[in-house]
């Protein structure tokens, strides 16, 4: 698997769009650090990892009456090319509806806290 960041969001996609409550990745520390942003700004109810052999993390999405919160995703560094940006930089998914997840020096964080404080960094990923 060349992009394993990019298969955790179409495993996100795919289980929404099935309306599952729950669905399995697997576990690294890049993919922890973004589920909780993705948790901090609303677009998912909780995750949990194991330590095991297999380590798995149960990512348990979040709907608002049978309506989809997360209404998409998309990719935007990838292996192959990466997108950075400067503070100033910072880009507004669907006029500040939505969420940029940057990864800066700092740590992963959306693009509101990275306005707030003022660092650029390598945009992971639009959701909306």
């Amino acid at each position: 698997m060349t992009d394993p960041i990019a298969d955790m969001f179409v495993r996100i996609k795919n289980a929404n769009a099935m309306r599952r409550e729950t669905v399995e990745v697997p576990t690294s520390q890049f993919k922890l650090a973004v589920l909780t942003v993705m948790k901090n700004e609303g677009y998912i109810a909780d995750f949990t990892s194991t330590n095991d052999v297999k380590s798995v993390t149960t990512i348990t999405l979040k709907y608002n009456d049978k309506e989809r919160v997360i209404k998409g995703i998309k990719r935007i560094s990838k292996p192959s090319l990466h997108v950075n940006v400067k503070a100033e930089e910072l880009p507004k998914v669907l006029n500040g509806l939505g969420t940029a997840i940057i990864s800066t020096s700092k740590g992963v964080m959306s693009d509101r806290e990275a306005r707030k404080q003022k660092i650029g960094g390598e945009v992971v990923a639009y959701i909306w």
